[in-house]
């Protein structure tokens, strides 16, 4: 995640096929989950705040490397496979 212009190759396998961003979407059911077990809406915020800021800050960049980086393969891959779910 952090150096996405040294990527290798676009892995469209395994938990790939499901979503182009399985680490931050675990990330968001576990924060999820806390706000569920502590049944406060504004728990609720925590996951939606994440999401939003992972988006912006991390996904969209990387997205951006990638694509400079694979071109048409990772295109390709992006309007196959959901950024999360």
């Amino acid at each position: 995640p952090l150096r996405p212009n040294r990527a290798a190759a676009v892995v469209t396998t395994g938990v790939y096929r499901i979503t182009r961003n399985p680490m931050y979407l675990g990330l968001v059911l576990i924060l999820l989950g806390l706000a569920l077990y502590l049944a406060s809406p504004w728990a609720l915020l925590g996951p939606l705040v994440f999401a939003a800021f992972i988006t912006r800050f991390q996904i969209q960049p990387e997205e951006r490397a990638l694509t400079a980086r694979f071109g048409a393969a990772y295109t390709a891959y992006c309007t196959q496979v959901r950024r999360w779910l």
